[in-house]
């Protein structure tokens, strides 16, 4: 979980114009980013530096093609804990932080505690991973699998306007 400081600073116009333009590319240029929102180099880096402190800005990161990379098959999987106490928690969490396969955990609400979304090479990879890993998780009773056909639609873009 992301924690975020308290009390949230507020952010303007510019800042968010700032933000889109780096979460749709993270390598633009200084001198790029400042001719784009209209502002000095300076001013940019200084906006930019506080946007990172403040954490509005996590970190930057390349998108990989999982296709090129052996990982083309993403398996979604809801999971039912035998127990919902906090030991029983903290250890499915522990857990699932040294698999990479599991690309995110997130606890929900509803029929199911958690949904895994997991990438790997092909459908006996995920069989292999579900007998090794996914079924040996600390408090597992019970999962669920969707195997993805088609992926319409892939973005991490935060709306800002």
């Amino acid at each position: 979980m992301i924690a975020s400081p308290s009390p949230i600073p507020e952010i303007d116009r510019l800042d968010r114009r700032i933000l889109d333009v780096l979460q749709r590319d993270g390598r633009t240029s200084n001198l790029k980013l400042a001719e784009a929102v209209a502002l000095s180099p300076t001013a940019v880096l200084a906006r930019v530096q506080r946007l990172t402190r403040d954490g509005y800005i996590l970190g930057y990161e390349a998108r990989l093609n999982p296709l090129q990379l052996g990982a083309a098959m993403m398996v979604f999987v809801e999971v039912l804990l035998d127990r919902t106490t906090p030991n029983v928690f903290e250890a499915f969490k522990a857990a699932v932080q040294v698999h990479p396969e599991i690309m995110e955990c997130h606890m929900v609400a509803g029929g199911f505690d958690y949904l895994l979304k997991t990438r790997m090479a092909d459908m006996p990879a995920y069989r292999h991973f579900a007998g090794t890993v996914l079924w040996q998780l600390p408090g597992v009773r019970e999962t669920r699998t969707y195997a993805v056909m088609e992926e319409v639609k892939n973005s991490t873009h935060l709306s800002l306007f």
